[in-house]
């Protein structure tokens, strides 16, 4: 388990905010970090990894105490078993795939255990490369067997596939899922993809003005109604089109475009860009939108 009690003065764009955290995260769970940005979220990363100090409070993890400020006890990042994905891949662009995945290789971590991650992460014909000759999707799956390289008892992702286009992003979705798994993982994951939470999280932790303002199931934090169907996808609404007696609305469901029929009045409060929960009910597609 991690135990988690910080506080952290952060200079905000309205000013001094005060992060103010107290979260449990259980063995194995999949947490989600959301919110706006600049609520401290990635500051919530760096203090965990030991790259940002805490102004007062406690991180426990398994029993070992890696920051107590009343004790004078704070671990360097060297001691955390933490493995850390930044968005922007922070690869050392000198060495090639195999160098960057070597360097950050533990002594209990030996050669053949490299291979088999490459392997997982489909590097093979990369291995060779600089990270410059690599696309955005290579240099990502590169960081994660970086970091897994390090066999971190926490894996900590800054908002990882942002900058991905879809096809890419939804496929290193399916990638963090197995390696979570996998390696029996405790993971945190800062996203503003709510498809994304969706689809990754056990639970989402919603930061508001450094403080915690719910937290739940991804369905218990984004949808209000509790609900019920033969399948229920999240996606993006596309376009919002009004005929005489019926609304159409295109939405994106990961890769797939699909069209669903609603009511005028239902369509009323629905725009492009919008993420929503398709839901059947008797072979009736329905339209929630979600929160945030």
């Amino acid at each position: 388990m991690i135990q988690i009690d910080l506080n952290k003065k952060l200079q905000a764009a309205e000013g001094e905010m005060l992060l103010k955290l107290k979260i449990d995260i259980e063995k194995g769970e999949f947490v989600t970090l959301y919110g706006a940005s600049g609520v401290g979220k990635t500051s919530t990363l760096r203090m965990i990894s030991g790259l940002l100090n805490p102004d007062a409070g406690k991180i426990i993890v398994n029993d070992e105490v890696w920051f107590d400020q009343s004790k004078k006890i704070n671990l360097t990042p060297q001691k955390r078993k933490v493995g850390y994905v930044f968005q922007d891949y922070a690869l050392f662009p000198q060495m090639t795939v195999l160098e960057n995945l070597q360097f950050a290789q533990t002594k209990k971590y030996g050669a053949k255990a490299i291979t088999s991650l490459i392997e997982l992460m489909e590097l093979g014909q990369l291995q060779n490369r600089k990270p410059e000759t690599l696309s955005g999707g290579q240099k990502q799956r590169v960081a994660l067997a970086r970091a897994l390289v390090q066999q971190p008892e926490i894996l900590l992702l800054d908002e990882p596939l942002a900058a991905l286009d879809t096809t890419i992003r939804y496929k290193l979705q399916e990638y963090l899922k197995q390696i979570h798994s996998e390696f029996k993982l405790t993971t945190i994951l800062i996203s503003h993809d709510v498809s994304e939470i969706v689809k990754l999280a056990d639970r989402v932790i919603y930061l508001e003005d450094g403080k915690i303002i719910n937290q739940g199931t991804p369905e218990h934090v984004f949808i209000n109604q509790k609900l019920s169907g033969k399948f229920k996808f999240t996606g993006e609404i596309l376009k919002v089109s009004n005929e005489e007696l019926i609304s159409i609305v295109t939405v994106r469901i990961h890769t797939e475009v699909v069209k669903v029929v609603v009511q005028p009045e239902e369509a009323q409060n629905l725009n492009a860009g919008d993420k929503v929960l398709v839901v059947s009910k008797a072979f009736n597609p329905l339209l929630y939108k979600l929160e945030g």
